[in-house]
């Protein structure tokens, strides 16, 4: 099986397997929170691990754990007392449905036809928090959340930013309020994410018991996805640049792999870890039927199997018939250049067979 679906879902980082293992054994199996010599080791692993993941956001705020990022900006948007708020088109359902449950009048920052939010796009007065991801996880288009997050400060609310597809690869914002990771999307265990939240904001927690993630998530923390999500973090940090690198000679090759297709989301302005192109005509329930043996998307993988048009894709001004045309290819660290060319070359010729 070739792997190409990176914005679902990342493998397991081989360092972050091991630095797991410990805690998932006899001598690791202890409650963090318990005051006895077991719990205090399980309770110093996850503040370790706090620390590696906290090195991924800029200085001045906390990290919380969580259960993944939906749960993050969940806490975010609903913990923040916000009743005003105003999204981009492009975002993720975790943060969309949300804010439109919590404000159903909630305002939407529309993009351009390369998938961008304007920088100076207005912000309604009395917004109380504006969310924009940092990298599109459909399209991988960079949004200018710098800028939105100053004229969020200056409508007088919080900015909030989705950095699941970022993080670990870029800069996080550095005037953001919260920011939700997950670590599953940077080589780390599923079942762990947290929220960055800077120092003087307060929440209100959605999970109510114990109170033992910092008042704000109640529940025992495992300190073997800790470990693991905290390892994942601390590799990213050291392997950033060559990453990057990696990356970026992935997206020169696989731009030449696919003549004929059309690009979606703006060429540079993006994360180049993604590829969402499409192809007039295509039938891509057939070309997946095809290519069996490649994992890649018709869109993200919280959407798939709905039958519903990519709601991002529809926001660049696309058809519905236009839309349901385009796949998704991902890659990253462990993906080899070969793997890359001989996918390309079974979707192409799957891709002929099903126009």
């Amino acid at each position: 099986m070739i792997y190409l679906d990176y914005q679902a879902t990342t493998p397991l980082a081989p360092e972050a397997r091991e630095a797991m293992l410990r805690w998932l054994g006899d001598d690791g199996f202890a409650n963090p929170h318990s005051p006895h010599r077991p719990g205090r080791a399980a309770a110093a692993a996850v503040e370790v691990a706090r620390e590696q993941v906290a090195a991924l956001f800029p200085p001045g705020g906390r990290v919380v754990f969580t259960s993944g990022a939906t749960e993050a900006l969940n806490l975010a948007i609903l913990g923040c007392g916000a009743r005003r708020m105003a999204v981009s088109a492009i975002e993720h359902a975790a943060v969309l449905d949300t804010a439109r449950f919590a404000d159903p009048a909630c305002a939407v920052l529309q993009v351009s036809a390369k998938g961008l939010v304007e920088a100076d796009a207005t912000i309604p007065e009395g917004t109380g928090l504006v969310a924009v991801m940092q990298v599109n996880n459909e399209i991988g288009t960079i949004q200018p959340v710098e800028a939105l997050a100053e004229a969020a400060h200056a409508a007088g609310g919080y900015f909030l930013c989705d950095a699941v597809q970022g993080a670990g690869k870029l800069a996080p914002p550095a005037n953001a309020d919260m920011i939700a990771i997950s670590a599953h999307k940077l080589h780390g265990p599923k079942g762990i994410g947290a929220l960055w939240v800077r120092d003087g904001i307060q929440l209100a927690p959605l999970i109510h018991g114990g109170g033992q993630e910092q008042g704000l998530r109640s529940g025992t923390l495992s300190p073997a996805l800790c470990a693991g999500f905290g390892a994942a973090a601390a590799l990213c940090t050291s392997l950033r640049e060559s990453d990057a690198q990696h990356v970026e000679s992935l997206w020169t090759l696989a731009r030449s792999l696919f003549p004929g297709w059309t690009l979606n989301g703006d060429a540079d302005q993006r994360w180049h870890g993604n590829l969402n192109i499409r192809r007039e005509g295509l039938d891509v329930a057939r070309l997946m039927s095809e290519c069996r043996t490649i994992a890649f998307s018709a869109g993200s993988a919280c959407a798939s199997g709905s039958g519903r048009p990519s709601h991002v894709l529809r926001a660049l001004g696309l058809s519905d018939r236009e839309a349901k045309t385009a796949i998704r290819l991902g890659f990253g660290r462990y993906t080899q250049a070969g793997d890359l060319e001989q996918a390309a070359a079974a979707i192409g010729a799957a891709a002929d067979g099903a126009l």
